[in-house]
């Protein structure tokens, strides 16, 4: 079962269990997530990594305005979309730890022979490939910057 059918199968239960949060949430992903298949000149069939994407930014937007509303002083605005982007992390790959992180690091720049700044991009190009949507690539892109550099 691909993860739009689970999104869709779960709104159903959802709704049918009247938890309006949840109904809410996974409406704005399935949403977004056609948004993006309809994005450019044509529609597209997205892949299950397209919807992986969609629903990581989806996740870092809600932890973005969770932030913002927490520094707001709006506790209780900040609650919901921490509570939204809970419902979001469901539909995720479970996220490598930072060891984890920095031995994918270190393997991808013993394979690609990398020794300097300028074989970066062929790193992040690489190191993005394994990590498979389980990696923020700020902190993918820190790690590689660090073990370029020194």
């Amino acid at each position: 079962m691909s993860t739009l059918d689970r999104l869709t199968a779960d709104l159903t239960t959802a709704l049918k269990a009247r938890d309006t949060l949840r109904t809410s949430t996974l409406r704005q992903l399935i949403g977004a997530v056609r948004h993006e298949a309809k994005a450019g000149p044509v529609e597209r069939e997205l892949t299950e990594d397209d919807v992986l994407t969609v629903l990581a930014r989806e996740a870092k937007k809600r932890r973005e305005s969770a932030q913002i509303y927490a520094d707001a002083g709006a506790a209780d605005r900040a609650a919901t979309e921490t509570a939204e982007a809970d419902v979001v992390d469901e539909y995720l790959p479970t996220r490598l730890t930072q060891d984890e992180l920095v031995a994918l690091v270190d393997a991808v720049v013993a394979d690609t022979g990398a020794s300097s700044m300028k074989d970066m991009g062929a790193v992040m190009k690489e190191a993005t490939a394994r990590a498979q949507g389980r990696a923020d690539g700020k902190a993918l892109s820190a790690l590689v910057r660090a073990r370029l550099a020194g």
